[in-house]
């Protein structure tokens, strides 16, 4: 006696069911897509795939297997002389299930299933396109990274020369403190534009990377009384 299969039986009886998915299953061989009831194209999904390997293996012992559950001659001419050349290459996975809208009326959940006939890629076809696109990714990364230290050895050399000059301002070399004499004493920063007048409030605290003879001069460079005009003693 056959094993029941679990969950709720298609039909009032497994006769009625045996039956029901041999129709189905013949309707979407002649016709290759069907639109049923999602309950009915999941349960005729392993059924009709299992005739397809049939299909596939061609011999008279498969072909009578076939016949034996599906009584439509043509059906199964067509399963066996047009769709299983079509599988060849493909191991398994020969339908597709796409849940549609609700039914009208009673609201039953429905769905499209179809046969999936699309030509499938060789194997080795489809490793020399991911070794390729493995070795295309690897390139740009490798671009990327070298683009990214030509950049950097770029901006190390150029980071000098790039520096600004000021009329009548005094660059010192980097690691220099002490005003270069006694007429530039007005510390400026190229960070925050500021300038510090002797005495003022942060002028010891600042590290100054050009050295000015006056305010006067300082603004005409561009460069701001830090903290106002009255905390740099500046008279206007």
């Amino acid at each position: 006696m056959p094993r029941p299969t679990k969950g709720p039986r298609l039909g009032g009886s497994a006769q009625h069911e045996r039956h029901l998915l041999a129709n189905l299953a013949t309707q979407l061989i002649v016709h290759e897509s069907i639109k049923t009831t999602e309950a009915r194209a999941r349960r005729l999904r392993p059924y009709v795939e299992k005739l397809i390997t049939k299909g596939k293996r061609g011999d008279l012992h498969a072909r009578r297997t076939v016949l034996k559950k599906v009584t439509d001659k043509y059906a199964v001419y067509r399963l066996f002389e047009e769709l299983a050349p079509k599988f060849e290459g493909r191991e398994g996975g020969y339908t597709r299930i796409i849940k549609m809208v609700p039914r009208k009326g009673d609201n039953a959940p429905m769905a499209v299933i179809s046969l999936v006939l699309e030509p499938v890629a060789r194997k080795e076809v489809v490793d020399d396109a991911i070794a390729t696109a493995k070795k295309a990714a690897q390139k740009a990364v490798a671009d990327e990274d070298k683009a990214a230290k030509k950049a950097e050895e770029k901006a190390e050399k150029g980071g000098k020369a790039e520096k600004a000059e000021y009329a009548g301002a005094v660059r010192l070399e980097e690691g220099a403190t002490d005003a270069p004499d006694d007429d530039h004493l007005v510390k400026g920063n190229e960070d925050s534009m500021k300038y510090h007048v002797p005495g003022s409030r942060w002028y010891d605290a600042t590290v100054a990377e050009v050295w000015f003879a006056s305010a006067e001069d300082a603004e005409a460079a561009g460069f701001a009384p830090a903290g106002g005009a009255a905390a740099q003693k500046v008279e206007k």
